[in-house]
């Protein structure tokens, strides 16, 4: 890494990622370097996605090698002999070939970043789910840190300490939730398996211990990166940070966000005037779901509507049961 910053410093900015190879071809970075590189997202804003860079990185320095080769041996390649009427952006495709493909997906980049750095950078797989986990939980990680009597009287928050311990107490059942980050296995002295697996939630990370009894049930689950809801009793020791002793280890399920589409591309003036009425009488305080309206190929959304299996059956009367339809997005 210092010689990619010294060779920055001295000669500019990196123009490309060919840029960057040519520059660094008689230093230390070798191509498992750069692959790392490439995973842990070091060449966003470089003009190609990491998926595009992993498919063509070792053509591309193979490439740059072959052609250091013949400079040393005297060739003369075809590129040298360029002229005027070769630019060097042209020069540049036909020397390097890049095997563009679609970025990964976002999970798939947020994998990358935790393998390489052990930490996400560019989003945290949770986030998209934070409201659902939300309503589901009882406790985080920034109330466990809260709850650590050893944190507390390292930043001088012992009266907050005794508040939280007020609402939590060992031996509390709690619900936790987070993604799979780490998992050990050993063998009890009675021979049975148990694990420690550490769960990273949008705060951090907790322990969750997982003797045999809930093991047995749960163990198909435990595997790094899958999201679980963890029910378990609260484990308060002085000089220990807190843990969670898991009593049942079930997937998160994400729950579909459903929607109310309806469709007026084929209704008549006069069903689309007892449709207004409709939408304004069922609309208020009590919304429920989002309303959407299509139009041909447009969809517009109208805000919320207040739903039940009695609504919705009224809606159909009204525009037919093709046109008023509940979806899951």
């Amino acid at each position: 890494m210092d010689e990619i910053v010294k060779q920055r410093q001295e000669n500019g900015e990196f123009k490309d990622f060919s840029d960057f190879c040519e520059r660094i071809q008689n230093s230390q970075v070798n191509k498992k370097c750069i692959e790392s590189l490439i995973k842990a997202g070091a060449f966003e804003g470089l003009g190609q996605n990491r998926k595009t860079l992993m498919a063509s990185f070792e053509g591309i320095i193979d490439t740059i090698a072959d052609a250091s080769k013949k400079s040393f041996d005297g060739q003369v390649s075809m590129f040298d002999l360029g002229g005027e009427g070769l630019q060097t952006q042209n020069i540049k495709e036909m020397k390097y070939h890049y095997t563009v493909l679609p970025e990964y997906t976002q999970k798939e980049l947020l994998s990358m970043e935790k393998e390489m750095l052990g930490l996400y950078i560019s989003g945290h797989p949770l986030e998209h789910l934070r409201a659902q986990i939300e309503a589901k939980v009882t406790i985080n990680t920034y109330l466990l840190r809260q709850l650590s009597t050893k944190n507390s009287e390292e930043d001088g928050q012992e009266e907050q300490q005794v508040q939280m311990q007020e609402e939590f107490r060992d031996g509390q059942t709690v619900l936790y939730a987070g993604i799979i980050t780490s998992i050990k296995k050993k063998y009890t002295k009675n021979n049975t398996m148990m694990a420690f697996v550490t769960v990273e939630d949008l705060y951090g990370q907790a322990e969750i211990i997982v003797f045999e009894s809930c093991y047995k049930d749960c163990s198909n689950l435990l595997m790094n990166e899958n999201i679980v809801l963890v029910e378990g009793r609260l484990s308060l020791r002085e000089d220990e940070e807190p843990k969670i002793v898991a009593k049942q280890i079930k997937e998160f399920v994400e729950e579909k966000k459903k929607v109310f589409e309806l469709d007026i591309t084929s209704l008549e003036e006069s069903i689309k005037q007892r449709l207004r009425g409709a939408i304004r009488f069922f609309a208020g305080d009590k919304n429920n779901i989002s309303l959407q309206i299509k139009n041909g190929d447009k969809i517009d959304q109208a805000g919320g509507i207040y739903m039940t299996p009695e609504i919705l059956l009224q809606f159909q009367e009204i525009v037919g049961s093709e046109n008023a339809k509940l979806l899951e997005i």
